[in-house]
């Protein structure tokens, strides 16, 4: 009978885990905030001439911020 009928498997080999898409989730808030940040700092060093400073202190900030974006949106379960 119609009712009766499993539906196909759709698990294969080429399946991503449930968890992956939090993974990549995370790891582009953690490289988008470094390079955003450092792009400011760059910039902010170009403006100021201050030899690279601002363009460190733009990837630390970059990167606490990817922290806690991570933390926010991924860190409690559902």
């Amino acid at each position: 009978m119609a009712g009766d009928q499993k539906p196909p498997n759709t698990g294969g080999t080429g399946d991503v885990p449930s968890g992956a898409g939090q993974g990549w989730t995370a790891l582009s808030y953690l490289i988008g905030g470094m390079l955003v940040w450092g792009f400011i700092g760059w910039l902010v060093d170009q403006w100021l001439d201050s030899g690279g400073i601002a363009t460190g202190i733009g990837v630390v900030l970059g990167m606490a911020g990817g922290i806690v974006l991570v933390v926010r949106r991924l860190g409690t379960p559902t």
